[in-house]
């Protein structure tokens, strides 16, 4: 070991050693699964030190480990004993951002919201929103191929990326996609790497697509007596207009967000449901769908003034944190298909009801993909023996309804266990060989993702 932090030192910019710094950096925001301790963090500040790092690791067989801002939550940048962590948050530079083509050349340390600012200065936007955007980077964000807000209508971080540059576990850096609108030459790279977990290449640039600014822009805010009555509503509404976002919060999260944040959500709907527009016809998109929602018995309030807007949506950005405020938390992602939604949330209130934990329920109700999040307390054993057997038993009935045990998070270490019973053994050992092409020493990330 002496040896390989010798040569770990002479090949990068800055090394950290002490144990009580490094401790900082060996988990993400997971609390359901644990974390090693590492030999060593690496602060990477350019392309140089990610290579020189993975061939330093790569000679000595030590696991490397990539880190963005650690706002992950599946423990997938969690340290491995032994490993290099490989912290890439201080190469957070916008290389380029060119308003003709609509695009931005960053590095894997830049903030989401940083990029959506600098982009707004030129009447673009970065669209990906994790709701998470204020802390989480472009590189983890890439690692996990996030979804967030404005899945529905824009899709996830993937549908935006256009080229990447990465080290892969050989140490060689290799650029995929294209900087043309088109490219179908030769196989999908860059779709392989997006939601790789650090698996397979380090990601050291991207190139993403950016969007103009809307023109028009409206917000809804409605109340429901249930869920499911909240999610029939919200196929009505999709079947007359495009909403950028939809986003549901059942009862639980609406009082924690409440008791947080002081915002007065209705204490007593069993549902409440926020969207956004930003079509030419926004406004009247909103107050059409505030209609429908009226007459399946709910009550809406809609608003084209972008204040209000951000008034109501901070609502939906308080959830996790509400449910944070309650105690300690596991937070699932799960997705079925949207016309299943109401008999996912009808197993997820069985399973709280059965294990006697609580759990609050919030997500992207438009595309299928919901966050129960579970509320415990860690101190107390049965606590959570009993938080992680609802944690899992909701990823059963998840599979059971045909859906997925990640919707945007990832698999990281927390759902491995789940991956083979999702896409079967067959696909599971085409990634191992995939994996083998890119990290012929297995060194990235061993042991996340599948």
């Amino acid at each position: 070991m002496p040896s390989m932090l010798t040569d770990l030192r002479s090949a990068a910019t800055t090394v950290i050693t002490d144990p009580s710094a490094t401790t900082s950096y060996s988990r993400d925001q997971c609390l359901g699964v644990e974390a090693g301790v590492p030999a060593a963090v690496v602060l990477a500040r350019s392309t140089d030190d990610v290579a020189a790092t993975i061939a330093t690791a790569g000679r000595h067989g030590v696991p490397v480990v990539a880190r963005g801002s650690g706002s992950g939550l599946s423990g997938a940048a969690n340290a491995v004993d032994g490993c290099i962590i490989l912290d890439l948050g201080r190469m957070n530079h916008i290389l380029d951002l060119d308003p003709i083509a609509r695009t931005a050349r960053v590095q894997p340390g830049v903030i989401n919201g940083d990029l959506d600012l600098a982009a707004r200065r030129h009447g673009l936007r970065y669209v990906p929103d994790p709701g998470s955007r204020a802390i989480s980077s472009i590189g983890g964000n890439l690692a996990t191929n996030a979804g967030g807000m404005c899945c529905a209508k824009y899709g996830v971080t993937g549908d935006h990326v256009m080229s990447i540059t990465a080290v892969t576990g050989a140490g060689e850096i290799i650029t995929t996609g294209a900087s043309t609108r088109k490219n179908v030459v030769g196989l999908d790279l860059t779709r392989l790497l997006v939601g790789s977990e650090g698996t397979l290449a380090v990601f050291v640039e991207a190139l993403v697509r950016l969007h103009p600014v809307p023109t028009a822009f409206a917000t809804l805010a409605a109340t429901f007596p249930d869920v499911g009555t909240a999610v029939d509503t919200v196929a009505s509404w999709t079947s007359v207009s495009t909403p950028m976002a939809v986003e549901l919060m059942d009862r639980t999260t609406v009082q924690a967000v409440n008791r947080l944040t002081r915002i007065g959500l209705d204490d007593d709907a069993g549902a409440v449901v926020l969207a956004q527009f930003d079509d030419a016809d926004a406004a009247h998109a909103a107050e059409l769908c505030a209609s429908i929602a009226t007459a399946n018995g709910g009550e809406a309030y809609a608003s084209d003034d972008p204040a209000d807007g951000e008034a109501m949506m901070a609502a939906r950005r308080a959830a996790y944190p509400a449910l944070e405020a309650m105690g300690a938390t596991l937070l699932d992602d799960v997705a079925v298909a949207p016309h299943r939604l109401p008999e996912l949330v009808g197993a997820i209130e069985s399973i709280a009801r059965r294990t006697g934990v609580v759990i609050g329920t919030f997500g992207h109700v438009a595309d299928g993909n919901l966050h129960p999040t579970i509320v415990y307390d860690p101190r107390e054993s049965r606590a959570r023996d009993a938080a992680m057997a609802a944690f899992h038993d909701i990823l059963d009935a998840t599979l059971a309804l045909g859906g997925s045990v990640s919707g945007e998070h990832g698999v990281g270490s927390l759902k491995t266990s789940f991956v083979t019973r999702q896409v079967g053994a067959a696909e599971v050992a085409l990634m191992h060989g995939i994996k083998r092409a890119f990290d012929p020493l297995g060194i990235l990330n061993p042991g996340r993702a599948f």
